[in-house]
């Protein structure tokens, strides 16, 4: 398991586990913590999308982490509405834009090397065709 571990990337360890606690946290956040209604609201179910990137972030599969990165900027979103809130919605929404920026910013830095690569390939068999 921890060989498993340190063969994985740093940006990709980090954005997976920031993508872990935002589900953790949008899950607390809106069961018991301070839902927008007493006992819960339907609002929890804002955390099922990111229980279908976890699994290819962890994997490093480069077309889940290129949609995982456009969906992390609707709870960074969120969070920055919610960031006018007083209490603990606050410091919550400032927790949700912190760690959707973590994730947002490990994806980017994973997947610019990916992207160079596969640029200077597709220029090379450009200049293969002429």
């Amino acid at each position: 398991m921890l060989k498993n571990i340190l063969s994985k990337n740093p940006y990709q360890l980090i954005a997976t586990a920031a993508f872990v606690d935002l589900f953790i946290l949008c899950i607390a956040w809106e069961w018991f913590i301070s839902p927008l209604r007493p006992g819960g609201s339907w609002l929890i179910l804002k955390a099922i999308p990111l229980l279908f990137a976890i699994p290819g972030l962890w994997k490093g599969n480069v077309y889940t982490m290129q949609w995982a990165s456009m969906l992390v900027l609707l709870y960074i979103t969120e969070g920055l509405v919610r960031i006018l809130e007083t209490g603990a919605n606050f410091w919550l929404a400032a927790l949700e834009t912190a760690l959707g920026t973590i994730g947002f910013v490990c994806l980017l830095l994973f997947l610019k090397p990916i992207k160079a690569r596969a640029k200077a390939l597709k220029k090379e068999q450009a200049k293969k065709e002429i």
